[in-house]
This record gives structure tokens, sequence and C-alpha cells, in this order.
């Protein structure tokens, strides 16, 4: 893990980041290892996690940069200092990388499954109920789903998904619960009790200090 944060193929402006997003943390939260086959979902065009993935699992593992078919879904730049990272185009609902994975990991887009905007063409929970099975089916038995994603008030359920950008936790666990997930573990490492949660996640004032939930599900064997 001390390697893959110190690759000198990451650019000071990754590097930049590793603190507030907690990266080493996050990394072993997830229980990504050497040979591991990882798909990032919406890894955004920095790929800051796919980087940091990509060296965890070594040459015998790989990950997928799991983009779907939005038009916000562009994959990002492809870097040959990362030459086991892949690109998986499906749309969300219907993805699946050719090989069975160890680990799918989900940073701050779980909400956006909800939005028809990026999950086309109607959003919703029935939408995001169909790409919730996809990831179970994708995954190996036993295999993991890491999810991340600011913390929505209680009682706003996913409805501020597309003012505020944010979800009630409640809502990400029942969610997985119904596709047959089982919730192993959860981590405050990302929470920020100071944040009030009434504020667009970009806004300056909470901008990189939101309060953060962090689960993990597995895959019955």
């Amino acid at each position: 893990m001390v390697a893959a944060l110190a690759d000198p193929a990451r650019t000071p402006a990754e590097k930049a980041r590793d603190d507030a997003r907690k990266a080493a943390e996050v990394v072993e939260f997830a229980q990504i290892k050497p040979g591991d086959k990882v798909g990032d979902m919406f890894p955004g065009q920095a790929a800051y996690f796919t980087h940091i993935f990509a060296k965890v699992v070594g040459p015998t593992g790989a990950v997928y940069e799991i983009v779907g078919n939005a038009a916000e879904s562009t994959p990002p730049p492809a870097n040959p200092a990362y030459p086991n990272v892949k690109v998986d185009s499906h749309s969300w609902g219907e993805f699946g990388p050719p090989e069975k994975l160890d680990v799918v990991f989900n940073s701050q887009f779980y909400h956006d499954l909800f939005n028809p905007q990026f999950n086309p063409p109607t959003g919703g929970p029935e939408a995001l109920a169909k790409v919730n099975k996809a990831i179970f089916n994708a995954l190996k038995p036993g295999g993991l789903y890491v999810v991340i994603d600011h913390a929505g008030r209680p009682g706003t359920g996913y409805s501020e998904m597309n003012t505020l950008h944010r979800i009630e936790e409640s809502v990400v666990k029942d969610e997985l619960k119904q596709a047959g997930f089982v919730l192993e573990a959860e981590s405050d490492v990302l929470h920020n009790p100071a944040d009030p949660k009434d504020k667009n996640v970009f806004d300056p004032s909470i901008r990189g200090k939101t309060d953060q939930f962090m689960l993990r599900f597995r895959k019955p064997k």
C-alpha cells in the first residue's frame, strides 16, 4: 500500500488528495490485495482510486473502469503506466467484465444511480435495483461491494441526489440487502459530524469535508 501511494506515476495532484480521501484506510477497508480483479465504478477523469488499485493488485490483477453508457460516463484517458487497467462501458444495469470480480468499489456515485441523467432511461429504485443485481452477478461468491457516499439527513432518502448530491445511508443498506448482499462492516474514517448535511457537496464551505459513510457488503458464498 505504501508503494502504491508513493508510485512516481501518480501526479502531484493525485497525491495531494491522499490525506483527505484517507486512501490507505479506504484500501485496507476494501480488502484489495495483489492478484485481485477490481471494478471501479465511475472512476472520474482523474481515475484517482483506479491508479492506486492498479498498483495494489499488481501485474497478476486487473482493474476495470466501469463507466456505464451515459454521456457523463466517458472513460478516463488511457495511461501506459497502468497496463492492467481495462474499461467496461456496458450500461450500468448490464455491465459484466469478462471475468468475475473480487471487489466492486463505488465512491461517491451510488446516489447518482437513482438519477436518469446517469442511469438512463428512467433512474429511480427500479433502475438502481437492476444495477445492484448486475454488480451482485459480476462478483465471485464471497466477493465484496464497497460503497462510499455523501451522507444525507435522516428522512431525505435519495430525494437530494440531484440537488445536494447526498443520500441517506439507510437507503444504501436497504437496497443492497434486497439485492442479496450482506452488510459486513462499516467505517467512520470519513465521518465529519460538523457537516450540517444541508449544503451541496460542491459548496466551497464543505467541499472535501462532507460527512461520508463507508460500507462493505459481501456476496454470500
